[in-house]
């Protein structure tokens, strides 16, 4: 007891300088709406995603009164603000094809690898329908198709994540019969992931939950037939029915019906932890059954969220006390997404007020000392402020998203440390490209390989081809 209760002095002591270490403290104005807006934001109560506080606000400015706005009262980004940002991606891209001449040649991954970069250039593709991005992601789609090695199965480090883009790629370029071969070859994956006598972990960059996001992307990119309901459900049930079994190992049915680990770990977060697990459980595409969200899903998320520190983020894994890590892998920016995802299935205010408590957190300490990239970066913090805004349109969050890709505008210039993989998507620089673009139209924007568009309808042009 003696030992806790240090630890928990040393947290509250040490918090201050353990930011400073970890992250820059953050030099810009918090967002300040006008007239009525502000007086119900000084009132302390949280904002209505209904409300119009948000849509009443005057747009405020870069700087200061005097500085061209970033966004209108629409929400649009304005013309001085986009020029930057699409000025600044052409030059990162630059810098980050000439950097990738160096790259590991076999690293195929979407994580660190070339299928990131081939899941950039769709994104720029869907944000400016330019056919030479698409062209781009093609050229490294074959690349990567040629290199598969069969080791892991996930979207992020494994087969699925290069079949899955290569299916994508192909089915926008109407090449239907290799669009088809990828998700048969995706599909043939599904044995390793269900086999009894894995030691297949659950989580999301290596585990059961990776490979189901590969799943639901192909049936929100391509159509709701893409992948068979029947192929999901089994995935499904396959996560469900390992962490019953291992809740039931650690005597937490109760409290936690719902358990993982990893590496012998209870993680939390959205990359290795339970938080990750949970939200793709909750995905509507995922078709899971009201009463399994309800009995399991939804006491294993309060468990989660009692974990919480004062400060309003969470420990990366379940037996850690110390106030650290603000990244999407570890912490609020992760468990965030979780959060906004329950309050959506639940329609429960307590998850929006904790997904509030979040972002003031990744506000607060968001600002990455480790760099601009997607996992443990800048860029996939800004994108927790755009999923906030998408849910609660308030304009706040999108202001505190302008303000990070700001930071992200500076690259290179704060001294933040420099990767291992500097120009891959999920460490460095493809990451901040792909989240500025996100800028430019935020009320479309998705979190890479994590965050899923909405389902996608066959034209009956594409029914009869």
């Amino acid at each position: 007891m003696g030992e806790g209760m240090s630890k928990r002095l040393k947290v509250q002591l040490g918090g201050e300088a353990e930011m400073e270490e970890r992250a820059f403290a953050n030099p810009f104005p918090d967002f300040q709406p006008h007239g009525a807006a502000a007086s119900s934001s000084a009132s302390g109560a949280p904002p209505s995603p209904s409300g119009s506080e948000g849509k009443r606000a005057r747009p405020p400015s870069p700087a200061g009164d005097g500085d061209p706005p970033l966004f209108d009262a629409d929400g649009k980004i304005c013309p001085y603000f986009s020029k930057r940002i699409t000025t600044k991606i052409k030059d990162l891209l630059q810098q980050m094809e000439e950097g990738l001449k160096t790259a590991d040649p076999h690293d195929c991954s979407a994580y660190t690898g070339w299928t990131g970069i081939a899941l950039l250039y769709l994104q720029l593709y869907r944000v400016t329908q330019e056919q030479s991005h698409l062209q781009r992601s093609l050229d490294y789609v074959k690349r990567i198709l040629r290199n598969l090695n069969g080791r892991r199965v996930t979207f992020l480090c494994g087969d699925a994540g290069p079949l899955a883009v290569g299916a994508v790629v192909y089915h926008k370029l109407k090449n239907d019969t290799e669009s088809k071969e990828c998700v048969t070859k995706l599909l043939q994956l599904q044995r390793m992931v269900l086999a009894t006598d894995s030691d297949l972990p659950d989580e999301l960059l290596y585990g059961r939950a990776g490979y189901l996001y590969a799943l639901l992307y192909l049936n929100t990119e391509i159509g709701p037939e893409a992948v068979p309901q029947s192929a999901i459900k089994e995935v499904v049930d396959s996560i469900i029915e390992s962490g019953k079994n291992f809740s039931r190992e650690e005597r937490k049915t109760e409290r936690c019906p719902l358990l993982y680990q990893w590496h012998r770990k209870q993680y939390v977060g959205a990359a290795h932890g339970m938080s990750g697990i949970y939200y793709m459980l909750m995905q509507p595409v995922c078709n899971v059954d009201q009463e399994t969200l309800r009995e399991l899903v939804k006491p294993s998320i309060d468990y989660v969220r009692h974990k919480k520190f004062r400060s309003g983020n969470y420990p990366s894994s379940l037996s850690n006390e110390t106030d650290r890590l603000v990244h999407w892998c570890h912490g609020s920016p992760g468990v965030i997404h979780m959060l906004m995802q329950a309050y959506k299935v639940f329609k429960e205010d307590k998850y929006l007020k904790d997904a509030i408590e979040c972002s003031d957190v990744i506000w607060q300490r968001g600002l990455l000392r480790k760099g601009y990239g997607i996992c443990h970066g800048t860029a996939g913090n800004g994108y927790s402020f755009l999923s906030l805004y998408h849910l609660t349109q308030d304009k706040k969050y999108l202001y505190r998203a302008c303000k990070f890709a700001e930071w992200c505008l500076d690259y290179g210039a704060h001294g933040c440390r420099i990767p291992d993989r500097p120009y891959s998507l999920f460490e460095g620089m493809a990451g901040a490209i792909h989240f500025l673009s996100d800028i430019i139209d935020p009320q479309n924007s998705r979190f890479p390989a994590f965050e899923l568009g909405p389902q996608r309808k066959e034209s009956k042009e594409e029914q009869n081809s």
